[in-house]
């Protein structure tokens, strides 16, 4: 409300054209309940042991604990201030003088007349005092801070004899929650009373409460965008920057006050190109724009969103711009996925894995390239994640490709990526390659030796000099990648062949990492059984199987040319079926159990019962076994095992291949 509206306010509600103040007895407006808040508060103050005598607060702070006072209502200060000195210019030289409060009652800012504000500053009500009841008695200020609404009082309505002239007029101003956070007073000598200068006073605090509420709401709007990793610009038509997050000046490599004095072309060399698209109601979202050569990083993805007037005409657009690796770093986590394997994740505790384990986490944080060797299924993938994920790169992506698997015609492009109509079926505004979306992390080329000698020449190319060109396009794009690469073959013997670069191999050969198979690591195998066995049974929803002694044995003796891969096919097949593999060269075959030497002199009661103990006993006690090679159900055989009275063997493996 400014002071003209005041005036408009007071000349409605007071009857008069100009606004002046029209005196009324303090009586006319008071009611019955208005005299008895007082009286209770006259009461209260007695029993405070405050006397009507008493001329100062009893509470006045100064120095650095009045500095920390106005510090923590800095805000309702500066809401206020131009209202509190409205209310003092509507009222200047009519002798009264207007007082900020903080919630408490403290005099946060005071503005008045001469004369009468010397009175005040007498009587010590001064910046810092307190005005609450507590520590001055009764008056308007205490008044609104204890009931929570708008006070008027007069003379002898003050407990304090030496406020008996003047009024008083209070508001209080609250927050969204009704709790008081300030109060606006307005005082003045007895014989200016009039019932409208509180309206006047309420108004004011109205106003300054929705003041408030609007500043937080600008400041948790403003947060917000602040808290957005992207960079927020807003311009106008004529060019004109008109707000910016603080992200914004961080991303162009410049200050704020400088972005403010330029134009925004003068940032955005394509300014023109993205007015027309949004001019012609086309949308502008996730577009590669170039900056000027002001802005020291010269690439960006932005989004163009325009702000309309009632007409739908363009009046400012709103950019939100953010850098082209992040938006590689997002697609590459989205489209490549995160390394998921830690080294404490990698199973074995013989000396060859914990060797490996402590070289492979002292080259994490290298630059230099990594390659992989070891025979099919020894866990090449599995060591470069654990690899990635130990290094400063782990929270980068991780991206695998499988050299093998790309066909040949397509190859560069899923490397390398390629521009809008390079060639028939190209994505509209082209695609990224797998190098670009690992930008900042890892790129992990397995089935190295698989190729072809022109693509080698390429990814050479990007091993030396870290840049990359798109399929038609001429442009070098800069990556920052780790490269890890895996095979099976013997790339040297590959080299002699012709059928691999010498150059490429020793540039991927830089850090060495051999992975052992699992004939060399036989002292693993249990605890490799033990994992695959546990997480098999979690994902076919199955219990555990127990393996007998002898044939872990046996799975330690035997040379794995599958590697860990055959391992967990083995664990998947007994949990599936219940049945030990015998010959792991061959199919795999039930065992069979020895029916010759049968008595055929007896009853067929009689033999079913010789039958069935020799299969139960050869079973070693295994029910489930036993019954599957009589092609019984397990209860059927219990049954004939209870009727023929025949006892399951006890020996140390008759919980083989049982449930746990």
């Amino acid at each position: 409300m400014n002071s003209f509206q005041m005036k408009k306010f007071l000349a409605l509600t007071a009857g008069t054209e100009d606004g002046a103040l029209n005196p009324l007895p303090a009586k006319t407006w008071k009611d019955n309940i208005m005299d008895k808040l007082i009286e209770a508060s006259h009461k209260r103050c007695s029993r405070l042991g405050i006397t009507p005598e008493n001329t100062y607060s009893r509470k006045i702070l100064d120095g650095e604990n009045l500095k920390k006072k106005r510090e923590e209502n800095k805000e309702l200060i500066k809401a206020a201030a131009p209202y509190i000195s409205q209310l003092y210019d509507f009222v200047r030289g009519s002798d009264f003088f207007a007082v900020l409060c903080d919630g408490e009652g403290c005099i946060l800012d005071i503005i008045g007349d001469e004369k009468i504000l010397s009175e005040a500053k007498g009587l010590k009500m001064i910046i810092g005092a307190y005005m609450d009841e507590v520590n001055i008695g009764t008056n308007a200020i205490g008044l609104v801070i204890t009931e929570k609404k708008p006070v008027q009082m007069s003379g002898k309505d003050h407990f304090i004899k030496a406020y008996h002239k003047w009024t008083c007029s209070a508001a209080p101003i609250k927050d969204k929650n009704g709790n008081i956070t300030g109060v606006i007073n307005l005082t003045g000598y007895i014989n200016n009373v009039h019932l409208h200068t509180l309206g006047m006073v309420a108004a004011a605090a109205n106003t300054i409460e929705k003041i408030i509420e609007a500043d937080i709401y600008n400041k948790r709007i403003e947060n917000i965008f602040n808290s957005i990793i992207s960079g927020i610009l807003t311009c106008d038509l004529n060019g004109n920057i008109i707000y910016m997050n603080q992200q914004a000046p961080k991303m162009l490599g410049l200050k704020k006050n400088e972005i403010i004095k330029m134009k925004v072309w003068d940032l955005i060399k394509n300014w023109d190109e993205i007015i027309e698209h949004l001019k012609n109601k086309e949308s502008f979202i996730d577009e590669d724009i170039y900056t000027n050569e002001k802005v020291k990083k010269s690439e960006f993805t932005v989004t163009a969103c325009p702000i309309y007037d009632s007409e739908m005409n363009i009046l400012e657009v709103t950019l939100i711009f953010y850098e082209i690796k992040k938006n590689r770093k997002l697609a590459g986590k989205i489209l490549g996925g995160q390394a998921l394997y830690t080294f404490d994740k990698i199973i074995g505790k013989s000396d060859n894995i914990k060797e490996l384990i402590e070289y492979s986490k002292k080259i994490a944080d290298s630059k230099s390239t990594i390659l992989i060797t070891g025979e099919s299924g020894t866990g090449k993938e599995i060591f470069a994640q654990a690899i990635h994920n130990y290094s400063n790169r782990k929270g980068e992506p991780f991206i695998a490709v499988n050299c093998g698997a790309v066909p040949r015609t397509l190859m560069e492009s899923e490397f390398f990526g390629y521009e809008e109509g390079s060639f028939t079926g190209a994505k509209k505004g082209g695609n990224a390659g797998k190098f670009e979306l690992a930008d900042g992390g890892t790129i992990f080329l397995d089935e190295i030796g698989e190729t072809p000698l022109d693509m080698q020449i390429k990814l050479l190319r990007v091993i030396e000099e870290g840049v990359l060109s798109r399929i038609g396009s001429s442009k070098q794009i800069s990556v920052d990648v780790r490269i890890m690469a895996a095979t099976n073959r013997d790339l040297k013997e590959e080299v002699k062949k012709g059928n691999f670069r010498k150059d490429l191999y020793y540039r991927l050969d830089v850090l060495p990492l051999y992975l052992p198979p699992l004939r060399e690591r036989r002292d693993d195998i249990p605890e490799l059984v033990n994992y695959y066995m546990n997480k098999t049974c979690r994902r076919l929803n199955r219990h555990t199987i127990n393996l007998p002694e002898d044939y872990m044995e046996y799975l330690k003796s035997y040379d794995w040319p599958g590697n860990i891969r055959e391992l967990e096919n083995v664990i998947e097949y007994i949990i599936n079926s219940e049945v030990i593999q015998k010959n792991l060269f061959n199919e795999p075959v039930k065992e069979q159990m020895n029916t010759q030497n049968i008595n055929l002199n007896l009853s067929l009661e009689q033999m079913e019962k010789q039958y069935l103990t020799k299969v139960v006993r050869e079973a070693d006690g295994n029910m489930t076994l036993a019954s599957k090679i009589l092609e019984i159900g397990r209860n059927t055989l219990y049954r004939k095992m209870e009727k023929y009275n025949i006892e399951c063997p006890k020996t140390k493996n008759n919980s083989n291949l049982e449930h746990n």
